[in-house]
């Protein structure tokens, strides 16, 4: 005869493994699990495994009428807000949700197994036995109260078979090491992976503030079953918790030696402990706590209650489980499973890693204005580098040209037709992009338009300011800040802007273009000082004059050296592999020291290269406009070459703050 199941939770990191327990041990068993339709594709995948429609927080469960049988055998509560960070808000469902679920296991005649926790023992110092229940405990966090309060809730329903499980803090399988989230214990993994870069050897004195309760999920979904299969008899309290308590202590050097962190060599008294895990009085000692918590990614809440002040005894469950063959590990034997799991598959920083092929190999870097010039050029040296290469431009015949280029040498490389200034397009762009690439490691924007024009001859061109503007400003911005919130779920991203020496030296004529870059210098100021402990950074590249058909309108009209595309791109990589906050040249150093030190000199030699230069044919309309917008394309003008400091110079320069050649 069929013996029939209901179970919340069944999508969760326990619930699954609960389900797959019970096909195992019982092959008569067909199991309704309670599914919001969101997450459907969560529900085990077997012929005896149904999915049944609704939600905890609804009345009756939100279950439309004849999805259930009359008579269920079994009703498993795993279903709840397992967060001690939450509030008052998951009372809806640790709560009225409990309700709901024993009202369906009275009315259907099941026994209802509910899993509750060892939090509802709250702040109470001492042995804490099955038996027990309500001795007046305080509780510390609304996840304590609720999870007390649908206990009793279920204890109180007359009529009603129901058997408890207390489960302590349940952390990931003692064989594969798999976890599903980052909670309790697993918060402090960052703060050793920070310890882990120290000297091996460095004592480490740990605070003796007592023991806490750790379990692996696969073992207790093995006694979870074990004890509901079995007949123990209801209104039975079962504690799954490690039967020997792991002091704080034991617990750091279990997980030091899988980290590689410093082992300890001593204990702190427990008093000095015990004052550094509670809130300070003064408000000063408080914000710093708050500020070096929120940098280890640390909830306060779980470091205050890492340690427990309740022993738990398991002996009524210990004797339930006796031939069981559930057995609790020592965590030394499978602290090293839990680490690397989490290193490779929970760390939030994970995705700042470099390749082992290379800085670049792997990345998905996206190129803006990428068809020709700086952009084809970086393209093709980052490809090569091993990127996957994203490309934006308007011209698609130039676009297609270069990304097959790059895939005939072995890269690979995407293009998408993409007009920046077009903010449906550059939205659906990105979309597209991370859609079909999942997400995006880099971001370099190189599309631009350069204006060299006296504000003499623009009086009634303000057209010029607004198009300048659209690419080089809005166009950068609203690239970014699209791919910003991917970034910063990935707690990685990188940057690059190209903008120019013009910008520090505020050359004459070049009204519009100096706005519009200063504008882009300005907005990643800030947002690299509000996105850096997301692991988002900036890098501002201030270019010379690049050989490109940009300037060719004006040319003859430019003073200052003039580099080559493919030099531009070395730049554009080594902001990509260094990540420094700018990259400059002397000259444009030069003339912000000017403008900082010596303003007045700096302006008069800015008034004297305005009445030398005249304005090139293309302002004076010699030349038809179309020309000056045309998409860049790599040229080699005669009688130009690479001019930039040596490497010596280079290295030199760094040593200046700020001052990067």
């Amino acid at each position: 005869m069929s013996v029939t199941f209901f179970i919340t939770g069944g999508t969760g990191f326990l619930g699954r493994r609960v389900i797959q327990e019970i096909l195992d041990r019982d092959s008569s068993a067909t199991i309704h699990v309670l599914v919001r339709t969101g997450s459907l594709h969560r529900v085990p995948s077997h012929h005896r495994v149904l999915p049944v429609i609704g939600d905890l927080t609804e009345p009756g469960l939100g279950i439309d009428d004849g999805m259930l049988p009359d008579r269920l055998d079994h009703v498993v509560h795993l279903g709840a807000i397992y967060d001690l960070t939450a509030g008052d808000d998951q009372a809806a469902t640790n709560v009225q949700g409990t309700r709901e679920v024993a009202l369906l296991a009275l009315r259907t005649g099941a026994v209802m197994h509910h899993v509750s926790s060892i939090a509802v023992a709250g702040d109470f110092q001492g042995r804490f036995t099955e038996h027990d229940f309500d001795l007046g405990q305080g509780f510390p966090t609304a996840y304590h109260r609720t999870k007390f309060e649908a206990e009793k809730l279920v204890r109180s329903i007359d009529g009603l078979d129901w058997k408890v499980y207390r489960p302590a803090a349940v952390i990931g399988d003692s064989r594969t090491g798999e976890m599903d989230k980052i909670d309790g214990p697993y918060y402090l993994f960052g703060a050793l992976k920070m310890l882990a870069a120290l000297p091996a050897g460095l004592p480490v004195a740990v605070p003796a503030i007592g023991a806490t309760n750790l379990v692996p999920v696969d073992v207790v979904t093995r006694a979870l079953v074990h004890l509901m299969l079995t007949d123990t008899g209801t209104e039975r309290v079962f504690h799954l918790v490690n039967p020997t308590p792991q002091p704080v202590r034991e617990v750091y050097q279990a997980l030091a030696a899988a980290a590689g962190a410093p082992h300890p060599v001593a204990s702190l008294p427990g008093s000095l402990g015990r004052i550094a895990l509670r809130k300070p009085r003064q408000r000063q000692l408080r914000l710093l706590r708050a500020a070096a918590l929120r940098r280890l990614e640390i909830p306060s809440v779980v470091l205050e209650h890492f340690a427990i002040p309740t022993e738990f005894s398991s002996a009524i469950t210990s004797l339930a489980l006796r031939d069981s063959g559930v057995e609790y590990p020592p965590l030394a034997d499978y602290a090293t499973g839990l680490w690397t799991y989490w290193y490779n598959h929970l760390d939030p920083t994970r995705a700042r890693r470099q390749s082992a092929r290379g800085p670049l190999a792997g990345r998905h870097i996206v190129i803006t204005g990428a068809s020709s010039g700086i952009g084809r050029a970086t393209a093709i040296r980052v490809a090569d580098m091993g990127a996957l290469v994203i490309l934006l431009a308007r011209n698609e015949e130039q676009l297609m040209a270069t990304v097959n280029e790059i895939r005939s040498n072995g890269g690979c490389a995407f293009g998408y037709v993409c007009d920046v200034t077009d903010s449906n397009a550059a939205d659906t762009t990105i979309t597209r992009i991370l859609a079909e690439h999942d997400h995006v490691d880099m971001l370099i924007n190189n599309a631009g338009r350069s204006i060299r024009r006296s504000l003499t001859r623009s009086m009634d061109r303000f057209h010029d300011f607004e198009r300048t503007m659209a690419v080089n400003y809005f166009g950068a911005v609203r690239m970014t800040m699209g791919l910003l919130p991917q970034m910063r779920a990935r707690r990685f991203g990188h940057v690059v802007n190209i903008s120019s020496a013009a910008v520090q030296n505020h050359v004459p004529r070049f009204a519009a273009y100096v706005a519009s870059k200063s504008a882009l210098d300005g907005f990643s100021e800030v947002a690299a000082a509000e996105l850096l402990h997301d692991g988002i950074t900036f890098t501002t590249i201030h270019l010379p004059l690049v050989d490109t058909p940009m300037i060719s309108p004006s040319d003859g009209y430019h003073a200052g050296p003039i580099t080559s595309p493919e030099t531009a791109a070395a730049m554009v990589v080594r902001a990509l592999v260094k990540r420094p906050r700018r990259i400059d040249v002397p000259l444009g150093t030069i003339g912000e020291w000017g403008h900082t030190f010596t303003p007045r000199l700096k302006l008069r030699i800015s008034s004297v290269m305005h009445q030398a230069m005249g304005d090139s044919p293309a302002a004076r309309g010699a030349v038809p406009a179309t020309a000056k917008i045309e998409q860049i394309e790599i040229s080699s003008m005669p009688g130009r070459r690479d001019r930039y400091a040596p490497k010596p110079i280079r290295r030199l320069a760094a040593l200046v703050p700020g001052t990067q050649w």
